[in-house]
């Protein structure tokens, strides 16, 4: 006579349910970290950008001695960016993402204007 011993190994269902339930805890802390870390640097990324546009603005009224009252157009100070400038925030374009009105006022983030400005 024979005594089997059979074992089955892996996991209950109780402990399926405790790693589930920490991993969904993790992701319930860690996720809305990510979405503000993302904001902020997206801020930070436009307002670095407006400061671009500004020193641009300030260089292009220099070198053609321009008045604080003279109108800037995107024309004008593209060639003074190095690289195309869009707000990180959703903007496609230089016209959809900042406006600019004169020397003398600094550019302004069509996108999200209420956070988005220079200090």
């Amino acid at each position: 006579m024979k005594i089997r011993n059979t074992r089955n190994a892996g996991f209950t269902l109780v402990e399926i349910m405790i790693v589930v339930a920490i991993i969904g805890l993790l992701a319930a802390i860690a996720i809305p970290n990510f979405v503000r870390a993302r904001t902020t640097s997206q801020q930070n990324a436009c307002i670095n950008n407006l400061r671009q546009i500004d020193g641009a603005i300030q260089e292009w009224a220099l070198e053609n001695k321009k008045n604080t009252t003279d109108t800037v157009a995107e024309s004008d100070v593209t060639p003074y960016l190095k690289n195309s400038v869009v707000c990180p925030s959703g903007g496609t374009t230089f016209a959809n993402s900042y406006t600019l009105v004169d020397v003398a006022t600094a550019p302004v983030c069509k996108k999200v204007s209420s956070t988005h400005k220079l200090p």
